[in-house]
């Protein structure tokens, strides 16, 4: 590195040279007296700790998983279909059959109205029909009391009178019957839609519990994921609090380990700023002109060496 006369003290010191000394012709450096063994100790100090094998930290690391960790992982691996969405299903599915079945089915259809109708329709209208044969032949026999009192018994008009009783009589029993059997139709027929009515009911009820169901299985799985889920949270909070806890020891075992180091690091700050070296410079031995230049009366005795002869001086006086 290049130096100049500011800072090279053999180059001030050729700058100023004493003819009585003579010319620098070297410098060495060297520890002060009182600086030497603090530097020496410091020195070995910092050559024995290089020497030290590398000092590995045996400690835990890094957190493993929390306890509520595990538990949650647990209960996702464990995670099933609640019971209700099945329970949903067979109630949803039962309902549509039920439904297709109701569709399927009408009361005109082939044997439908005969299957709510009363068997014994017949039996129920044998009253009225033995109540209009019986009207019907207290008819006839006033009838014929009249026509034996007008002497007109057994001829033509009786037997259009019978006839016209007869033939009331059959209208009069076929109007029971119609009327029996539309009544009974009728009734059969309110049966058949109340009870559809109350299947369908029935089926909607189905419907609507399978939907209660699946609610259920739904809120029931969305709890326990949420559970699970505070549990994570929760674990992870476990974990960190843990990780912190491993972090302190590491960094104390650090502290530890390059408290030696700092204490050179140390050491060395001490000196930073003192002067701990000593300067010492040799020089060449004057020569002849040197030395008579240096001694008494030099320059006038080179002067007179030179010129020959004293210089004498005058001076005037004033009266």
């Amino acid at each position: 590195m290049a130096t100049d006369s500011t800072t090279n003290p053999i180059s001030n010191a050729a700058a100023a040279v004493d003819p009585l000394v003579g010319k620098p012709t070297g410098q060495s450096s060297t520890l002060s007296e009182w600086a030497g063994p603090y530097v020496t100790e410091m020195l070995g100090k910092g050559w024995a700790l290089s020497d030290m094998p590398y000092t590995a930290y045996q400690g835990q690391l890094t957190a493993g998983q929390a306890p509520l960790q595990q538990q949650a992982f647990q209960g996702l691996a464990g995670l099933t279909m609640p019971g209700q969405f099945g329970q949903a299903t067979q109630a949803t599915q039962g309902a549509m059959t039920g439904l297709q079945g109701a569709q399927g089915s009408t009361f005109t259809a082939p044997g439908v109205s005969q299957q709510y109708m009363s068997p014994y329709i017949q039996s129920a209208l044998e009253p009225q029909l033995a109540e209009a044969r019986r009207q019907e032949e207290i008819q006839r026999i006033q009838n014929a009391g009249r026509l034996t009192k007008a002497g007109a018994f057994g001829g033509s008009r009786q037997a259009i009178m019978e006839s016209e009783g007869q033939r009331n009589l059959l209208r009069n029993m076929a109007d029971i019957t119609g009327k029996g059997y539309q009544t009974a139709y009728e009734q059969a027929a309110n049966q058949y839609n109340a009870e559809q009515n109350r299947g369908l009911q029935n089926l909607q009820a189905q419907l609507t519990g399978g939907r209660q169901f699946a609610d259920i299985g739904t809120a029931e799985q969305a709890a326990g994921l949420r559970n699970l889920e505070a549990q994570i949270n929760a674990g992870a909070a476990q974990r960190e609090i843990e990780q912190q806890g491993l972090a302190a020891d590491y960094a104390q075992f650090a502290e530890q380990r390059d408290f030696p180091y700092k204490q050179v690091q140390y050491m060395q700050s001490l000196l930073q700023g003192l002067p701990i070296e000593s300067q010492s410079y040799s020089y060449a031995e004057p020569n002849a002109f040197s030395q008579a230049l240096g001694g008494a009366g030099g320059l006038m005795t080179l002067y007179n060496s030179l010129f020959g002869g004293s210089k004498s001086t005058t001076g005037t006086t004033t009266q």
